[in-house]
């Protein structure tokens, strides 16, 4: 079936029932793409838009109060299960309240300061430390992971020189 074909009579009622059908799906599926790629603050700004827009419509229906309630709760309960969805994108921390005070924000400034902090740190790491152990039996050798595998091949050759 067509436009062309429906009853005159029924597009009105027609029209109004693909509204109530598609309309929420819609607005669901453009708040989802605007959370995955904007994040919560701007769904926030959203949601206060359309609320305030709903709010502010001058509906000469009958019930048009309650209808513009119904409207609220559709927007507000559509938001809710787009902020719930895992594909939505969550907002960055705000680290501005966090910020040393005096820290520069000029990339030179910065690469300087790193500089400076890597020459008072030199050398950068300490000695390693002598490992010791409470078990008993006397210590064993520590060995890394290339003499492990020095002596891996080494056992190897020997049981293959003893195989001939």
């Amino acid at each position: 079936m067509s436009l062309r074909t429906l009853h005159p009579e029924r597009v009105d009622e027609t029209r109004v029932q693909a509204y109530s059908t598609f309309g929420p799906l819609l607005i669901h599926s453009l708040a989802q793409k605007l959370a995955h790629y904007q994040g919560m603050r701007e769904l926030d700004k959203l949601e206060q838009s359309l609320v305030r827009l709903v709010e502010e419509t001058d509906v000469a229906a009958p019930h048009g109060e309650e209808m513009k309630e119904f409207a609220v709760e559709l927007v507000v309960s559509t938001l809710r299960n787009v902020r719930e969805h895992p594909d939505a994108k969550q907002d960055l921390e705000e680290i501005d309240g966090r910020r040393a005070e005096g820290r520069s924000e000029d990339p030179d400034t910065l690469e300087e300061q790193l500089q400076s902090g890597l020459e008072d740190s030199f050398p950068a790491s300490d000695p390693p430390a002598v490992v010791s152990t409470a078990i008993t039996g006397g210590s064993k050798d520590v060995v890394g992971t290339d003499e492990v595998l020095r002596r891996k091949k080494e056992a190897r050759r020997r049981q293959s020189q003893t195989a001939n």
